[in-house]
């Protein structure tokens, strides 16, 4: 037992409850940043299990990644339940916080960018806005030559005997994820024989309560950002909630939504 550790010390809370530095004034300022560092804090733990679970998966190695997955999918519900703190800020109490956040914006998380890029929801351009922070914009780079956990599935389904395209599996890693009929019909031989495919059948489950959160997620934001400050364009110059309803249609795992209507 290692002595002279305390429950501050482990947690480095002094330096966590020191990090908060409001400088409007405002009483609703520490709600904004505790909310945002909070969610950043998660997204860290998404990220260390989804880098796990890829790993797995690439050696075949599903029933540690089922858990790890799991595990993002409940992160991911603190995720969207903190949209239900932040909507308790009025429009009014906002715009006491609004002139002192210059052009910083969520838009800018970094640790946001590389759970779309590690999920496969890739757009080179996104790196840019992090250029002023060189070891981040490195790591976005050196995810988006990497495989993302989708293509990694699907690169799977190949080694296991489903007919996967070629042309599918040597895809620009760079792009976002693009529908295949020869994926969509692997998956739907699974989902027609759960139980000769079953850990496949659990992988595909666990990737759609990733994809259902996140959705929920984006959902909540757009909800949030709606009602606090309507369809003013956001901090970092985004159009706001126009571009949140865009950002709802965009899927990471195309085939594991329409294979629902093929089967």
């Amino acid at each position: 037992m290692t002595q002279g550790v305390t429950y501050s010390s482990y947690l480095d809370l002094d330096r966590i409850l020191a990090a908060q530095h409001p400088v409007s004034g405002a009483h609703d300022e520490m709600l904004f940043i505790v909310v945002h560092q909070a969610s950043e804090l998660w997204l860290k733990l998404c990220l260390h299990e989804l880098f796990a679970a890829r790993d797995r998966i690439i050696v075949d190695d599903l029933r540690p990644a089922f858990k790890m997955l799991a595990r993002v999918a409940r992160a991911q519900g603190q995720l969207i339940q903190s949209w239900d703190v932040l909507s308790t800020m009025t429009p009014h109490d906002y715009s006491t916080v609004r002139p002192h956040l210059g052009g910083s914006s969520g838009f800018q998380s970094a640790q946001y960018r590389m759970m779309e890029f590690l999920l496969g929801g890739r757009n080179p351009d996104m790196v840019t806005m992090h250029e002023a922070t060189p070891e981040v914009a490195r790591e976005l780079r050196d995810e988006l030559g990497r495989k993302s956990i989708y293509a990694e599935v699907v690169a799977l389904l190949d080694r296991r005997g489903f007919e996967i395209p070629g042309d599918v599996l040597a895809r620009d890693h760079t792009e976002t994820w693009e529908r295949s009929e020869a994926v969509e019909a692997a998956w739907a031989d699974i989902y027609r024989e759960p139980q000769r495919y079953w850990d496949l059948y659990e992988l595909a489950e666990k990737l759609v309560d990733l994809e259902y959160h996140f959705q929920r997620w984006r959902f909540g934001h757009l909800k949030t950002v709606e009602r606090i400050i309507g369809f003013k364009r956001g901090t970092g110059g985004t159009p706001g909630v126009p571009y949140l309803g865009k950002v709802l249609e965009q899927a990471f795992f195309p085939e594991l939504l329409s294979v629902r209507t093929a089967i």
